[in-house]
């Protein structure tokens, strides 16, 4: 099925101009989804876009629009292996990368995906049709697995309760379905009703541990810094602390300007030159307008770095970094 409806691409204005889209370069859209921002990108100059996705719903919405628009590319895999799917594809480096992180309108809206609770569904997650699903986990790891995964992966402060109420349920029947799980962690949870559904934490560290999410956006960074062209850029929309620390850490590692981390985690030393200098530092948030008309992007947050020359490659033509094609 690829529904077209109900996708709205979160600060699409924000990433062209962080990408500083220009006629003649290449972008990789390293997170398809619903197309919105490669859309964006391809109005903004004369440039072409590859799409890359692991979702197989995503891919067909992006073979659809390859087949109409000649300067785009659809690619399938993981962004964590992004450098080997462009290699396959024939292409050697890019101008512009971006990671639009978390999930999908077309998979929140989708009961059957198992990614919300909003509709009941299975209790699945996957964005593939492979490996372990979130029923497995509530079912099969122990009460201090569950704990940590939940402290992990959804700072949640009320691990524990929910943890240990979902393996009294499951000793009665094992837990299948997304609304059964929203209902137990509520009422484990308990107190007064939160800005955010009581589960909201519990199902985005569930979606995190399922597919690998933190781990892919390492091996996913890392992909990125190796095929972007010296002048090109990295843009990051993150929705949650734990993508958006790990992003500014990866950043700040590689870049021109010394320091950060904190005394409780400081980076490592750096082998090796500076790659990436600060193009947003702090990060941008949508304004009031494209939240009120676009909750899901209240919690968005960019974030862009640009490629520097390696020693030897000598300075970068770089004219067209000033001027934004809009």
């Amino acid at each position: 099925m690829t529904r077209d409806v109900g996708h709205v691409p979160v600060m699409a204005r924000e990433v062209v101009e962080a990408l500083a889209v220009r006629d003649g370069a290449v972008y990789l859209d390293a997170t398809f989804g619903g197309g919105g921002h490669s859309r964006a990108i391809l109005a903004a100059a004369r440039c072409r876009v590859i799409g890359l996705d692991r979702d197989p719903e995503a891919v067909a919405r992006g073979r659809a629009l390859a087949a109409a628009e000649a300067r785009f590319t659809m690619l399938e895999g993981r962004f964590g292996e992004l450098d080997r799917r462009l290699a396959e594809a024939g292409v050697a480096g890019v101008d512009g990368v971006l990671f639009d992180l978390g999930v999908s309108s077309f998979q929140l809206d989708s009961p059957e995906r198992g990614f919300s609770f909003a509709a009941d569904g299975p209790l699945d997650m996957r964005m593939e049709a492979r490996g372990p699903s979130a029923a497995d986990l509530v079912n099969r790891l122990s009460r201090e697995e569950l704990v940590r995964l939940l402290r992990d992966y959804g700072e949640e402060p009320a691990a524990g309760r929910i943890a240990r109420a979902i393996v009294e349920a499951r000793e009665r029947r094992p837990l299948t379905r997304t609304g059964e799980l929203a209902e137990l962690v509520a009422r484990a949870v308990g107190g007064r009703p939160r800005h955010h559904h009581p589960a909201t934490r519990t199902f985005q560290a569930l979606r995190i541990a399922v597919n690998d999410e933190l781990g892919e956006l390492e091996r996913g960074l890392a992909a990125a810094l190796a095929v972007l062209r010296p002048g090109g850029r990295l843009v990051t929309l993150a929705f949650h602390s734990l993508e958006d620390r790990l992003i500014k850490r990866f950043i700040q590692l590689h870049s021109d300007r010394p320091g950060g981390g904190s005394r409780h985690r400081p980076l490592p030393e750096r082998s090796g030159p500076p790659r990436l200098r600060w193009v947003i530092r702090r990060p941008l948030r949508p304004g009031a307008g494209e939240v009120a008309r676009n909750p899901r992007a209240r919690s968005a947050r960019l974030r862009a770095a640009e490629r520097l020359p390696d020693p030897g490659e000598g300075e970068v033509d770089r004219p067209w970094r000033e001027a934004v094609a809009c």
